[in-house]
C-alpha cells in the first residue's frame, strides 16, 4: 500500500504517491538552484510549474487519478533536467563565441496583440507570410471595399487564429527557438508578461546539444519529396477556402437582398410566388438554403484554413454539433417542403363545357379561328413550363398560359357542338377540380365561325399546376370547315385526315367531314410520286420525318414524329 499526498501544481490539486512526490520535490528544488540569481527567476520557474501540471493533465484520464513514478518520470523527460537550463555565459567571456547551433523552428500563425490596430490579425501575419504588415492591411482594406470578401475573411480570422499571449506562443510566432535564452532576451526587451503561462513549449530540447552530422542522399530525396507535399496541400487549402467563401458571400447577398428584405426585383421571387403552394414565406425558404447549403461550405472554408495554419484554434465542439443541428433541421425542413410541393401535382382533375352551335346554312364553310391575347394583356419575362404572370389595363397581375388546343371529332347527332375541358393538378382530385373551375376561358360560337381564345387565365392564388384547357369540336357528317392561320400551334393531335396530315399542316386546307369521322380534303395539291411506278416518298418537315418507300418486290413505310415511331413492312411480293 501506497501513501498518497494532495498537491497543488500551478493553483491545480493533483493527487500523488509518496515516493513521486519525493522526486518531483527533488527535482523542482535543483531546477529552483539552477535559476537562482537569473532575472526573472521566480517568473520562468512558476512557468516551469505550469507547463508540468499541464502535461500532468494531458496524462490523466480523470480527475481523481494518482500520480506515479510513470507519469513523473514521463514529464522529466520531457521538461530535461535542470543542468539543460544552466546558462552561465560569464564563464565563456574570454572564449569566442561558439557558432549557433539552434535551428529555427517553423513558424506558427498567432495574432500578434502587440503590434495591432484591430484584432492584430494583419501583425501576425506579417511574421508568418514575411510581408510587411501595411501591405496586409491594405489587401484586406482593398478587398472589403470591393468584394466583401476582406471583412469576412478578416473576422474569421480574427475569431479561429489565437492570439500570441505568451511567451512561447509570441516565440512560435516568429519562428525562434524556445530556449532560456530566448526568454531571457524577451525578459530584457520589455515583454511584462513574460511568463504568465509558458505552454505547449518542449522543454526537452532546451538546453540540449546539438550534434553535427551531415544530410544522406535519401534525407535530402525525402525533404524535396515532402516539400512539393506541402505545396499540394497548401495549393489545396486556399482552392478550399475560395470555394467556400465565395460561395458563403453568394449565400449572404442572396439571402439579404432576396429573402430577407426584397431590395431588388429579383426573378426568382416572382417565380417561387408562380409554383409555391406549401405556405412557406420567401424568406424562411431562403434562410432554410442559406444553412442548408452554406453550412457544408462553412466547414469546407474552415477545412481549407486547417490546411494553411497548423495552429487554427478550433471553433469547439460545441458550435460544430450546433450547426450540424442546424443544417439537418433545414435539410429535412426543405424535404419535407418539397414533398407538400410535389404532392401538388399528384392528382390531375377536370370540368367540362359543352355547347351546341344554332343550326346555319348547311352549305356555309365553318370556319375555326383563334383569338390572339397579344393586344389584350402585357406578359412578363417569368415563365413555369407555358405559365406566365400577365397584366389587365389596371396593372392587376393574373397567371396566363396559353397551354390550349383544340381536337375535330365527328358529330353522332348531326349537331356542331364543342366540349371544354379544363384540367389542373393538385395533392388530392377534388382540389385540383376546384383550381379547374377557376380557369378562366372564352369563346365566341356562330354558325360558320368558332373564334376560341388563344390563352387561359387564372387568379394569382391558383398557382401554376398545369392547367391546361383542350377544346373538343364536332362536326357533322358532309359539313365544310377550314381552319385559319390563327390556330398554328393549337391544333390538337389525332386529328384523322385522308392525306395524313399532322397538326399544323392541315392548316389553311379546306376539309370535309367524312362518313367514318376522317377529314377529306378538298383543294390539298396531289401527292407526287418519287420513284415513278416502283413509287415512294421521304418527307422531312416541322411535324418529324415520313417516308414510304415502294417497289415491285416490297413495301415499307415509317413515320417518326412527336407521337413516336411507326413502322408498317408489307408482305413480300412473289414476282
Amino acid at each position: 500500500m501506497n501513501k498518497t499526498v494532495n498537491i497543488n501544481l500551478a493553483n491545480t490539486l493533483f493527487h500523488i504517491d509518496d515516493d513521486a512526490y519525493n522526486k518531483l520535490r527533488r527535482y523542482l528544488e535543483s531546477i529552483k538552484r539552477s535559476f537562482s540569481g537569473t532575472a526573472g527567476s521566480d517568473e520562468i520557474i512558476a512557468d516551469i510549474e505550469a507547463r508540468i501540471a499541464e502535461l500532468f493533465l494531458e496524462k490523466m484520464e480523470n480527475e481523481r487519478q494518482v500520480i506515479t513514478h510513470k507519469e513523473v518520470d514521463a514529464v522529466i523527460e520531457v521538461m530535461g533536467q535542470p543542468e539543460d537550463y544552466m546558462v552561465d555565459e560569464d564563464i565563456f567571456e574570454d572564449q569566442p563565441k561558439m557558432k549557433e547551433t539552434s535551428t529555427r523552428r517553423t513558424k506558427k500563425l498567432y495574432r500578434d496583440i502587440d503590434q495591432k490596430y484591430i484584432g492584430g490579425v494583419c501583425a501576425g501575419l506579417e511574421y508568418y507570410l514575411g510581408i510587411d504588415a501595411l501591405w496586409i492591411r491594405l489587401i484586406f482594406i482593398l478587398l472589403a471595399v470591393f468584394t466583401g470578401f476582406g471583412l469576412i475573411a478578416y473576422i474569421l480570422l480574427w475569431i479561429l487564429v489565437p492570439e500570441a499571449a505568451t511567451t512561447s506562443q509570441k516565440l512560435d510566432m516568429t519562428g525562434e527557438p524556445i530556449n532560456i535564452s530566448n526568454i531571457e532576451r524577451k525578459v530584457k526587451e520589455g515583454f511584462d508578461d513574460v511568463a504568465d503561462r509558458v505552454k505547449n513549449v518542449d522543454y526537452q530540447q532546451v538546453g540540449n546539444k546539438v550534434k553535427s552530422g551531415s544530410k544522406t542522399f535519401f534525407d535530402t530525396i525525402g525533404e524535396i519529396i515532402l516539400f512539393f507535399f506541402k505545396i499540394f496541400g497548401k495549393f489545396i487549402g486556399v482552392l478550399l477556402i475560395i470555394i467556400g467563401a465565395s460561395t458563403l458571400i453568394g449565400l449572404f447577398i442572396a439571402l439579404f437582398t432576396v429573402g430577407l428584405f426584397d431590395a431588388v426585383n429579383f426573378p426568382g421571387v416572382d417565380f417561387y410566388e408562380i409554383v409555391n403552394t406549401t405556405g412557406a414565406p420567401v424568406w424562411l425558404v431562403s434562410l432554410l438554403m442559406f444553412f442548408a447549403i452554406g453550412i457544408p461550405f462553412f466547414f469546407l472554408m474552415y477545412l481549407g484554413l486547417k490546411i494553411l495554419v497548423n495552429n487554427l484554434k478550433s471553433i469547439g465542439n460545441i458550435a460544430k454539433f450546433s450547426l450540424l443541428g442546424l443544417w439537418l433541421i433545414s435539410i429535412g425542413t426543405l424535404f419535407a417542403l418539397g414533398i407538400r410541393q410535389a404532392a401538388e401535382f399528384a392528382n390531375v382533375g377536370s370540368v367540362n363545357i359543352q355547347e351546341e352551335i344554332a343550326a346555319g346554312n348547311p352549305s356555309d364553310t365553318l370556319l375555326i379561328k383563334m383569338k390572339n391575347s397579344d393586344m389584350q394583356y402585357d406578359r412578363g419575362d417569368v415563365r413555369f413550363g407555358r405559365m406566365t404572370f400577365a397584366f389587365d389595363e389596371n396593372d392587376n397581375r393574373f397567371l396566363f398560359s396559353d397551354d390550349v388546343n383544340f381536337k375535330i371529332r365527328k358529330s353522332e347527332d348531326g349537331q356542331i357542338k364543342i366540349n371544354i375541358r379544363k384540367d389542373s393538378h393538385g395533392n388530392t382530385t377534388l382540389k385540383a377540380r376546384e383550381r379547374a373551375k377557376m380557369i378562366s376561358y372564352g369563346y365566341t360560337l356562330q354558325p360558320d365561325e368558332i373564334v376560341l381564345d388563344d390563352h387561359l387565365t387564372t387568379p394569382l392564388s391558383n398557382k401554376a399546376r398545369d392547367q391546361e384547357v383542350t377544346t373538343t369540336i364536332y362536326i357533322p357528317e358532309g359539313k365544310i370547315l377550314k381552319m385559319d392561320e390563327s390556330t398554328r400551334g393549337h391544333v390538337g393531335r389525332g386529328i384523322k385526315n385522308n392525306r395524313d396530315y399532322y397538326r399544323n399542316d392541315i392548316i389553311d386546307h379546306t376539309w370535309e367531314m367524312g362518313e367514318d369521322g376522317e377529314l377529306k380534303c378538298l383543294d390539298c395539291p396531289e401527292e407526287k410520286k418519287s420513284y415513278d411506278d416502283e413509287g415512294g416518298r421521304i418527307i422531312i418537315n416541322e411535324d418529324g420525318v415520313d417516308i414510304d418507300i415502294k417497289d415491285n418486290s416490297d413495301s415499307f413505310k415509317m413515320k417518326i414524329d412527336e407521337e413516336g415511331i411507326q413502322i408498317d413492312a408489307g408482305e413480300k411480293s412473289d414476282n
